[in-house]
Parts: C-alpha cells; structure tokens; sequence
C-alpha cells in the first residue's frame, strides 16, 4: 500500500505543508497539504518539484578524510580532537561554526549549545545571517524582541499592502498567490510595490514606485514626515505605548522634499500619491524582504518602515503590520535557538548577565559566551587572517553565496581545519574539506521548521537515509561527547524538541515573545502527531493563533516600543570605473546554490543559464546585444553571464542571479563581485548595491549542445550547464578557435573513438552541426555559429529521448529545428507544467484572450501561479500584434 506522509517543503519561508507519497515501487510524488494553514494545498513550481530532487547522484554516502573514504568513528574522533587541540591551545574563538537555515531547529539547537555553553564561544553564525539579520536587529531595536507581529491572514485581510524589496511572485510563490487571490476577491484592495526592477510582482500592483537602490529609508522618513501632519497619526498611542517619537519625527522632517525626490529618484506625484494610500487606508500591511535587509543600511530601513506602523497604531490587529518575508525555510528557527552570533537562545540575549546565567543553568554547563562572536562577513576574515583555525561548515555553501567569495574561498582553502557537512560531495566549499561528513536530506530528515508567521511545522522522513548519512543533530552530539561534554546524549530529534521547548519557558514569566512550554514534555508519540501551531504557546494555555502588540505591549522593560530616529544614507556606490549598479537576487524556479533545484530538468527548462537585466539604452552604449555575452566586473572579482536586454531593468542598474556557481558554470559565482560592506548594525551584507562595470565578452564561437551523459570538464570560456530531460543542455562561447570539434566532443560527452558524427559545416557563416548516435539513440549534438546559436533548444533536449533510426530524423537535428510534424514548444513559461511560449502563443491564436483561458487550454499558470505575469505579456504583445 502507498504510504502517505506529511511533511514541510524545504525552500523559502513560506513554510508551504507537504503530502509525500511513496508508492510500493518506491517512487515518490509529492501534492501540497490541503490541512496546512501556510498554503492550504498550494506549492510553488519549486514544491511541486521535490520529487524529482530527492536521487542520489552526487550524494556524500559516507565520511571522508582528505579525499579518502573513512568509518564515522575515525572521522568524528579527528572532528573531536582537532577542535579539543585547537581550543587547548588558542583558545575557545579560535574555533567556529557556520550553519544554515536549511538545518531543522533540533539540528540548530544542538550546535548552538554546544559552541556556546560547552566550548565557550559564540563564533556560531549562519548564512541567515545574509537574509534576515537587519529585520532581526530592527526589530529588537523597535521592541525589545525579535518578533514578527503578524500573520499572513494579515497579508489577505489588508485594504493596503506594501510590498518593498519583495519580487514576491518569484520569490514567496504561495504567499504571492494569497495576495493575489484576495485582491480578485476584494478589487478595492491596494496594491504598491516598491523596487528598482519592474518585477513579474508588479503584475498586480496598482502603483510601482522605481525607487533607486538604497532609497528606501529616506521614502519611509518621508512617509512618516507626512503623516506626522496628517489626520492618520495617532498621538494617544504614540503618548501610551511609545518612546522616541519626537526624535524620529526630527529626523524625517529635517529630509526636504527635494531632497526626498533627490534620495529616491521619485518624481513628486508617485510620492504624493504613495502618501494619501498610507494616509487614508486604516488597514495596511507593508511586507519586506531582501531588498530591505540586504543593505549597508538595512536596519534603519526596518525601522523607518516600523516608525511609519507605530506613528498610526497600525500594528497588531488584523490587517496591520510590518512583515519580514523570511527567506529560508528554518531562519526563523535558527533565530529561536540563538544561531546567529550575537543571541543566546530562546530569544535571550548574550549581552544580558542574567540571561547568560539563566541559559548556562538550565544547559548545566561549564561555561557560556560572555560576549557576540563573529558575524559571518567578520567570522570569515578571521579565517583568512589565521584568528580562526578550525572551522565547521554545515549545510550552506558560502564559496558561492558569500559576499567576496573569492576571499572567502581562499580562507576556506587555507584554514588549517576544515570540516563540511552536506548532503552533496560535489559543491564549491566541500572541495575544501578535511574531513566531509554526510548529512541527511529533505524526505530523510526528522524535526521542525519555523515559517515567517512564527508558524512550527514538521519535517518528517519517508525515506530511509542512503548509506551513511546521518543527522547534523547527530553528528554535533557525537562530537560534543568526544570532547568530553554531558548533556549530548540525545536518542531522538524529539528529546531535542523538548529541551528546546522546556528551555523557552524556563524562568519565563512573560517578559520573553519565545515561549512554547506546552510542548516542553512532548514524547515521542506526542511529536510524530505535532500539528503546525504558532507561537507562543505557554503551558497550561489553550492553542491558539496569535497576533503580537495589540495590547499595546512590547519588550523593552517598559513595556513600550521604540521609535529609532534614522538618517537618509549616500546610496550611490558607482564611480567612473566602475559605472553600474549591479542587485543580486534569485530567481522563480532556482534556490540558493542549486545543490537540489538543479537536479530537476523541469526547474532548469524556464532559465537555463546566469544572465543580467540591462535595460536596453544601456546595452546600447556598452555595445551589448541581446543573447549576447556580457562581462561584469568589480574590485573584488569578474563574471561572464547571458545578456537579458529589457526595460524592466531600470537605467544604470544590472540585475544578476546568485545561484550559478562552478559545478554549473565557467565564471557566473556573481557574489565574487559583492564587495565585503555590510549594514553597521546587523552585519548583514548589502548585496543589492554594487558599483560594477559591463562590457561584451568577445566570443568567436557560440554553441548550444545537448548530450545524454553529463559533460565532463567543457573546454570553453563561457558555458552553462543544466539537467535536461534524457541528459543534459549547455551552452558554450569560446574566445578562440577550436582546432578539432570532433575530438573536442569526443573529450567533453565522452563519445567512444569508433562513433563518428554526423555533421554539416557552412564556411562562409562558420556554422557547424556536429551530431553523434549509438544506434538510433541521441548520444549527442553540437550546434556552432559565429552568433548566438539559434536552435529550437526544447525541441533540441527532446531529442535524447526519441528514437532516431529514421536517417530523416538525424538529418533534422543537424539542420537544427524539427519537421513539420514535430512542432517546437518553444521556451519553457510554466515550469509545473512544461509549457512553452509557442504553445501559449497558439492558444491565444485560437481565441483565449485571458491567463484563465490559456490555463485552461493549456494548464500553464493553473498550479504555482508564478507565471500568470509573464502568459499576460505573451497575450498582450500577440494581441497588439493582431491590432497592426
């Protein structure tokens, strides 16, 4: 009988519930969870992707030493001693931890406790640490805690929301189909996105405001100077349950409108217009995510958008608030356990004695950090300047996603011990390893997750680990017992859960938002069974959901929030040499560092490769065509990307996806231009505002190939590789020459000496086709020409799975497009689907003028949604198209 288990997608902070379904073969399906309050059923392209991502090509099956194959004794005994030696002699920050808010919170609870109650030190941080300490900071600064107010009822019930630094139809899929489902329901509902970019989340906006990069503190100074003059703001709750507010009101009137229009580069009436919805709208919600935080002045910007709730009493009630789209699906619990390097935890504070003695007492241990450790950026340098000397990486892949990563891989590669823990053998950063351990993974795991609403939820296995592997949780308590520490001895993710739980509630008497007591003595039973619940949930109290601050109650010791007066920063970053503004982010279909979403042919199939947004007058006078090659530059590294020519893309600014790296790329690690600044507060990295330089990379010869075993080592300046259905696609440039196709074939898809290729050269364009079969099987094929190679690349990829003994069929893949009885899908629009623009095109041929009319022809944009902008502009342009 199928087996049925509901389980957490392991993406964006969503927190999306999952049905896994394993089938008596084996095989694994996967459909949302009707039940889960985050998503009701819906997933993303993403989500429903997770079945295809869950092999084990390329997994770590077993510990490995050096490069050598070893048992876990003999790899966690060298873990053990090498820190125990390391810490003997340099001391306790000589040694530090880098986690992942991919870890469950049991996996970061144990690592927390033991580099901070055990070995002493807080050189503990994570790579949340690069999406979501600036609202962390913004918001213990406004209320003395870290804590999220709101929930996403919120997001639907608002009259208003806000929606800056948020591409949130690529980035928080379910969340923006929420939204959008709302607004359908409710047309009066208003809708503002704020972002350099015009973004596929612009689709439902009622006003886009193309604010220039970093202008956002001085749009919401602005905010709040005119609602200090406006009916809107509310001065008995202002005078009840605030401080601060006459310096902040200082701060922002001192911004003249001018100046305003100067910071933001708005003109007057979007202001003005931006301004009356926030003023005569009761019910606002204004969502943020890493357009906000990941600046140098990413706190302040929290905090002008918190001041402008505070200035009107919107905050705690339904409909109301300042909300963090939390990017990672586990950064919210990471926060809970005190992973980032400057808390203790349960929401405690490393620089409060008595929390620091509280902690040390419930964990019985020998000793507690007495001060924040190093923040990644800083943790980091450490490594490279030799003050850290033994580094432990787990489930995250900073050669990639951090800022210099050139620097940053250079540290790593020079650290006298470095230990990886991953689920893949094949990344970045685990090619640096001393010793790599293999973890479990998505279907494997066991344990909870927070999502962004303060939501907890499990993540249960249904799939037996492969080989090796075992728990991050596991592998931190074995080692904490070699080194000769109590309180390791766990038996069970849920023994960790319950400490966890008990310890949130511990001397816990209301003064502290982090409190689930009720599940502080859950057992086994009790934990396989948990439901999705929010927090808090005390003991002794009836489940139930919660808003924060209604009460007019917050966590400074006063009881009152915190109005944080803040200045308009310089926002410019661009000089003579280095001209644009380059902002880093992801993109719909991929996640991260690709590690899992390029495992699926499908997620592959919408982008295939790294590319940059320029807008066209500035591709113009750079001399950059569209699919052309473009080279980007800054002080800290270079990258060679596809050229995106589009007006969606403001003057002056490049926007870059981060999640190409090595194992798929020549050069697109974009975070290698991202210099090492970070926001004075948070120590989060401003990765969206990067002085850079563009030119055209000089190729000769572009190439398009798709292959049926994955190529080996391509010999070309540019390539970009990617999963593809019966193998794989790339796509190639070469600066020179190749002397010997053939052979350079042969070496790159491993085609055997006695195959010979099939092939069609024309010398006065230098296109060559160069194709090789097995039989009537598509080994590989070759597609060169002295511009961008222009192949029906899905029809191409579709090759490897057909049957070719017809030499018709060879014939036409050599000229590179199908017969009219293959017609071409064309590029992939609906990911869930594999729906290409032709067929969205012939669908509005045939009469269906609206995204439900094509969906339902069709099924593109019926299941995520994601890609109901982009089928809209399909429709519009073949309409105006007709209309000439």
């Amino acid at each position: 009988m199928p087996t049925e288990t509901r389980t957490t997608c392991p993406y964006c902070g969503v927190g999306c519930g999952v049905i896994a379904t394993v089938a008596d073969s084996g095989a694994v399906t996967v459909k949302g969870d009707p039940e889960h309050p985050a998503n009701f059923g819906r997933l993303c392209s993403k989500g429903s992707a997770l079945a295809e991502t869950i092999d084990l090509d390329g997994r770590t099956l077993s510990p490995e030493i050096d490069g050598r194959q070893a048992d876990w004794d003999e790899a966690l005994d060298l873990v053990a001693q090498k820190f125990s030696k390391t810490i003997a002699e340099h001391g306790p920050d000589s040694v530090a931890f880098y986690v992942s808010g991919q870890l469950l919170t049991e996996d970061y609870y144990v690592a927390n406790k033991l580099m901070k109650g055990f070995i002493g030190s807080a050189n503990i941080d994570t790579n949340s640490r690069l999406c979501m300490s600036s609202s962390v900071a913004g918001h213990r600064r406004a209320f003395g805690s870290d804590t999220v107010p709101g929930t996403y009822e919120d997001i639907e019930l608002a009259d208003l929301v806000i929606l800056t630094g948020s591409n949130l139809a690529w980035c928080h899929p379910v969340i923006y189909q929420r939204l959008a489902a709302a607004k359908t329901a409710r047309p009066g509902m208003k809708i503002v996105v704020i972002d350099p970019r015009r973004t596929m989340t612009c689709d439902i906006a009622d006003l886009h405001l193309g604010i220039r990069p970093d202008g956002d503190v001085a749009l919401f100074m602005g905010l709040l100077a005119h609602l200090a003059q406006s009916p809107a703001i509310d001065q008995n709750y202002i005078a009840a349950h605030t401080q601060g507010f006459g310096e902040a009101f200082a701060a922002a009137s001192a911004l003249s409108f001018t100046e305003l229009m100067e910071r933001t580069g708005l003109p007057a009436m979007q202001l003005r217009e931006f301004f009356h919805l926030f003023e005569t709208t009761e019910k606002v919600v204004t969502c943020y995510s890493q357009g906000v935080n990941q600046s140098s002045s990413g706190t302040d910007k929290v905090n002008a958008i918190i001041n402008c709730h505070l200035a009107t009493g919107r905050i705690g009630w339904p409909g109301t608030g300042p909300f963090s789209l939390t990017g990672q699906p586990n950064a919210m619990g990471g926060r809970e356990v005190g992973g980032l390097a400057n808390m203790l935890a349960a929401h405690m504070a490393i620089e409060s004695a008595v929390d620091r003695d509280r902690v040390q007492r419930f964990w019985a241990s020998p000793r507690i950090a007495e001060k924040p450790g190093l923040k990644a950026v800083d943790m980091f340098r450490a490594v490279a300047d030799g003050r850290i000397k033994a580094l432990w990486i787990m489930a995250t892949n900073p050669v990639v996603s951090m800022p210099d990563a050139d620097a940053v891989e250079a540290a790593i590669k020079a650290c006298p011990f470095v230990v990886v823990s991953d689920i893949l053998r094949d990344t970045d950063t685990a090619r640096h390893a001393h010793v790599l351990l293999p973890s479990v993974g998505w279907g494997e795991k066991d344990g909870t997750v927070t999502n962004s609403e303060r939501r907890i939820s499990r993540q249960r296995w249904f799939l037996s680990a492969p080989g090796e592997a075992k728990a991050d949780w596991w592998q931190m308590a074995e080692v904490g017992r070699r080194m000769g520490f109590d309180g390791f001895d766990y038996r069970s993710a849920a023994e960790i859960f319950a400490e966890h739980a008990a310890l949130s509630a511990f001397e816990n008497d209301g003064g502290r938002d982090f409190d689930i007591g009720a599940h502080a003595g859950v057992d086994g039973l009790t934990y396989e069974a948990l439901a999705p619940f929010q927090w808090p949930q005390p003991a002794s109290t009836a489940h139930q959901e919660t808003r924060f601050f209604a009460d007019g109650r917050f966590y400074h010791p006063d009881r009152k929030a915190r109005f944080i007066p803040v200045q308009a920063p310089a926002t410019d970053r661009t000089n003579e040499q280095y001209p644009l503004t380059l902002n880093t982010g992801r993109i719909r279909d991929h996640w991260h560092t690709m590690t899992r979403t390029a495992k699926s042919a499908r997620l592959s199939g919408h982008i295939a490769e790294p590319f940059a947004e320029l807008h066209p007058r500035d591709a113009m006078e750079l001399g950059i065509r569209g699919a052309g090659l473009v080279e980007l530059e800054s002080p800290h590294g270079k990258a060679i990307v596809r050229a995106l020519v589009t007006e969606r893309q403001a003057r002056g600014n490049v926007f870059v996806p981060m999640h190409w790296n090595d194992q798929f790329a020549a050069k697109a690690r974009i975070d290698a231009l991202v210099a090492p600044v970070t926001d004075p507060f948070s120590g989060q990295p401003a990765s969206k505002n990067i002085g850079i330089a563009a030119r055209p990379f000089a190729a000769c010869f572009y190439g398009f190939a798709v292959s049926a075993s994955k190529p080996l080592n391509p010999q070309a300046d540019y390539w970009a590789l990617a999963k593809a259905d019966g193998g794989w696609r790339i796509e190639l440039a070469f600066a020179d020459p190749v002397e010997d196709w053939v052979a350079w074939c042969r070496g790159t898809f491993g085609i055997p000496a006695e195959i010979e290729p099939l092939g069609y050269a024309d010398r006065q364009s230098g296109d060559l086709r160069l194709a090789f079969f097995d039989g009537g099987k598509l080994l590989a094929a070759l597609f060169l020409a002295n511009e961008p190679v222009a192949v029906a690349r899905n029809w191409a990829i579709g090759q490897l799975a057909a049957e070719h003994a017809d030499l018709r069929k060879r014939f036409a893949i050599v000229a590179g497009r199908p017969g009219a009885d293959q017609p071409d899908p064309g590029a992939t629009v609906c990911s869930c689907f594999s729906v290409g623009v032709n067929r969205i095109i012939g669908a509005v041929r045939t009469g269906c003028h609206s995204v439900e009319a094509v969906g339902k022809e069709t099924n593109a944009g019926t299941n995520c949604g994601s890609c109901r902008a982009e089928i809209r502009g399909i429709i519009d342009g073949c309409l105006a198209a007709a209309a000439e």
